[in-house]
């Protein structure tokens, strides 16, 4: 089963093929509207329009910009078949689409701002001797916690005194394995994903 970013990007690839082979339509390339890709888009607007709760802000926000751009193209397709049946030609119907495309690019590009904006840092937090620096692995429990929280992860079996003698263990193989002093570790989300990363220190 797709995910909703996995839709959403295939919403917008559709709402662009739509934009193309119209103007084939328009352009006498096409005999019929591209009606299959129109229904795929109706489907895919209805269902979050519908279930917007469960998106994420990023994710509310694309799916919005990209509502707003289909209907948007939709109103110009309306018109444009509209004239085509009345036998009129709209010779800036190019122009107002390159507008509509301009506007969806500048929707686009800051929704990536948004996102990358809300994209927390890591956390970076070093260790030598675990066993002896409980608050620190204290906080780096915290922080694990909170990044799978944010994306809505489930802790599964990692409960905090596994956590401990994980962080523990991890760091006195390491240090065997690497001939090291200290080990670092990196709480990132990847994706969607909380990955907790131990890096080998001098």
């Amino acid at each position: 089963m797709a995910t909703i970013d996995e839709e959403l990007g295939q919403l917008e690839r559709d709402i662009r093929q739509l934009k193309i082979e119209y103007d084939m339509y328009f352009g006498g390339g096409r005999k019929r509207p591209p009606t299959e890709i129109e229904w795929r888009i109706e489907t895919i607007v209805k269902r979050y329009s519908e279930r917007g709760g469960d998106l994420k802000y990023t994710q509310r926000f694309r799916f919005t910009n990209l509502s707003q751009t289909y209907a948007k193209y939709k109103e110009v397709f309306r018109k444009r078949l509209a004239q085509r049946e009345e036998g009129k030609i709209e010779r800036h119907f190019g122009a107002a689409a390159k507008a509509i495309e301009a506007e969806r690019a500048r929707a686009q590009a800051a929704a990536d701002a948004v996102a990358a904006a809300e994209t927390p840092k890591p956390f970076r937090l070093g260790f030598t001797a675990p066993e002896k620096e409980s608050d620190k692995v204290e906080k780096l429990y915290e922080a694990f916690v909170s990044a799978k929280q944010e994306a809505g992860e489930d802790m599964g079996k990692m409960t905090r005194s596994a956590f401990n003698e994980f962080v523990r263990k991890k760091t006195k193989d390491l240090q065997t394995q690497k001939n090291c002093r200290e080990v670092e570790y990196v709480v990132e989300t990847v994706g969607g994903q909380v990955k907790l990363k131990a890096l080998v220190k001098s």
